[in-house]
């Protein structure tokens, strides 16, 4: 069975093209749009607009949405390493869609708290199964670019999403709450037909010992691939063999080497989602709270959404650069970009400078800070663990590290008070700089390399978890 497994490594590897029909991709995509839409698009222009909670309450409620990330990451993430991606992708898309309606039809504050929690564990499933999913379809050449794919159409949620939300918010603020989030469920839904004609991975359906089904999508594949590309014919593949045994995916991360990749991650969505959720959820808030209001506070978070498209733009600019950089670097990068956008944009805020706000936000907050370090954060968890233990790493990486996301928003106010308007901003981003040089010490270079030569390399035939190189050919 782990022969199959390394010559259908092989052959996808050997593909020009992505092997697959491009609406299954632009599919996956589009769940990411809802997902990000959801997560980060419109909870933050909504808040300030939904009459029944105070501003504690708000934070609360952003809070809760990751609290509910963490079961929902780690107890998705551990299930698709067991039962499959695919199966979890739709079960995930479910929760997403029951709590999107769930909050658009909300009376009061504890019903709005519980779906947020429901919302929050769909979301925190779906963030990190959608990137092992076209990671483990992708040859490892274009591992990047096709992930990159899946990542603009998030982050065209979160530029367009986060305009939209704005939009509705303060043309209509008696309801346009309520829409906001009800246009999520009806997205949800629709994701929900295509991962339902969804493949299962490669991978695991050999894991599974389901040979059949995974030899037909690998000569879809190559099929597709030849098509796509108009040649006749493929290289022969360059089949690396490893010894594969299956065991709790547990057993394989508490292993030296991937332990330290999982601390590494952990310290850095701790303090990306720190900072990022904090302003996703918050910042319109915090405009009211330095003291905005009427129509010059409809502006402050009209202009808000608009810099979110800077998000978008960095999505686009960086298909020509992912599978060229260091994933580290870019991360490095971004983190820098997140201390000073912030720093720079709670300045512009405190003085009504909302022209010198909005171009702070969106050119380098949310184009450099978010747009560059989260897709580069997203790759390095899904490629840093191996086959059995991939979605669960990924789970645990993303789930514990949203518990900074859910402790951020609850200290922004008390912190304003007690350093400031523009130190408080200062406190929540630096951290993020720190955990991106860390990266550097703990998490190898992934770029164009083969997951295994990453992965399982590192386990050997006498430990029961594992597999090694043994020949190549």
């Amino acid at each position: 069975m782990s022969s199959k497994l390394d010559e259908y490594l092989a052959r996808i590897d050997r593909l020009p093209t992505w092997g697959l029909s491009y609406a299954l991709l632009w599919a996956i995509g589009f769940s990411y749009f809802i997902t990000l839409y959801d997560a980060v698009g419109n909870i933050g222009a909504a808040l300030p607009y939904i009459p029944f909670i105070n501003a504690s309450q708000a934070s609360l409620i952003a809070s809760l949405g990751l609290f509910g990330y963490i079961p929902g990451s780690l107890g998705l993430g551990y299930l698709a390493d067991r039962i499959g991606r695919r199966t979890v992708l739709i079960i995930t898309v479910l929760l997403t869609a029951i709590g999107s309606l769930g909050m658009a039809l909300s009376v009061n504050f504890p019903m709005l708290a519980v779906f947020r929690f429901i919302e929050g564990a769909g979301i925190g499933g779906d963030l990190n199964l959608a990137m092992v999913y076209v990671s483990e379809f992708a040859p490892s050449s274009k591992r990047g670019k096709y992930a990159n794919w899946i990542y603009l159409a998030g982050w065209i949620a979160v530029g367009v999403g986060s305009t939209i939300a704005a939009l509705l918010v303060t043309g209509l603020p008696s309801v346009g709450w309520r829409l906001a989030f009800g246009i999520a469920a009806i997205m949800a839904v629709a994701a929900l037909v295509f991962r339902i004609r969804a493949p299962e991975t490669v991978r695991f359906l050999v894991k599974k010992g389901r040979i059949n089904e995974a030899e037909s999508i690998v000569r879809i594949m190559e099929e597709t691939a030849m098509k796509r590309a108009g040649v006749q014919s493929l290289p022969e593949p360059k089949i690396i063999n490893y010894s594969y045994q299956t065991t709790n995916p547990f057993s394989i991360l508490a292993k030296r080497v991937f332990a330290k990749r999982l601390i590494g991650l952990i310290l850095f969505w701790f303090f990306i989602y720190f900072v990022q959720y904090t302003f996703s959820t918050l910042w319109d808030y915090y405009g009211k709270f330095i003291g905005y209001s009427g129509a010059m506070f409809n502006q402050f978070v009209l202009f808000t959404g608009f810099a979110a498209l800077g998000d978008t733009l960095m999505a686009f600019l960086l298909l020509t650069f992912i599978e060229r950089t260091d994933r580290r670097l870019i991360t490095q990068i971004g983190s820098i970009g997140w201390l000073v956008g912030m720093v720079v944009a709670a300045y512009f805020a405190v003085h009504f400078d909302l022209l010198g706000m909005t171009l702070t936000l969106g050119l380098i907050t949310n184009a450099i800070g978010g747009g560059m370090s989260y897709l580069a954060g997203y790759l390095m968890s899904s490629e840093s663990f191996p086959t059995a233990a991939r979605s669960t790493g990924f789970a645990i990486t993303d789930g514990l590290g949203h518990i900074g996301g859910a402790i951020g928003p609850l200290l922004l106010f008390p912190l304003v008070v007690a350093t400031g308007p523009i130190n408080a901003w200062a406190i929540e981003a630096f951290p993020v700089v720190i955990a991106a040089t860390i990266l550097w010490f703990t998490v190898p270079r992934t770029v164009g390399v083969r997951l295994e030569e990453i992965n399982e390399i590192h386990l050997t035939p006498q430990q029961p978890q594992g597999g090694i190189i043994k020949s190549e050919k």
